[in-house]
């Protein structure tokens, strides 16, 4: 299971796309998506890299919006495909 701590406003982001996020069981990554069923969808954000929040906490907002940009660019191409991974990281871990 991830030591990851979800922050209060990925949980938000969570809710607003009718999916719900529990730490991931798998120790790579840091966040599974499950439906409304609880039918895990995707797992989510590598634990070997930060996310927006977590920069914010430890680099602040301006280094934060960097390599949030920097990341919405890096995966452009599949960040808008509705339930991929990249999709769900988009919208929960860079929000």
């Amino acid at each position: 299971m991830s030591t990851y701590k979800i922050y209060k406003a990925q949980f938000n982001n969570a809710k607003k796309l009718g999916v719900t996020i529990k730490p991931s069981e798998n120790k790579h990554k840091k966040v599974d998506v499950f439906d409304k069923d609880n039918k895990r969808i995707a797992s989510i954000g590598s634990i070997r890299y930060g996310d927006y929040h977590n920069f914010i906490d430890t680099k602040g907002k301006e280094f934060a919006e960097k390599r949030k940009a920097a990341y919405l660019a890096r995966h452009a191409k599949t960040l808008r495909i509705v339930g991929s991974p990249s999709y769900y990281a988009a919208k929960i871990l860079w929000s």
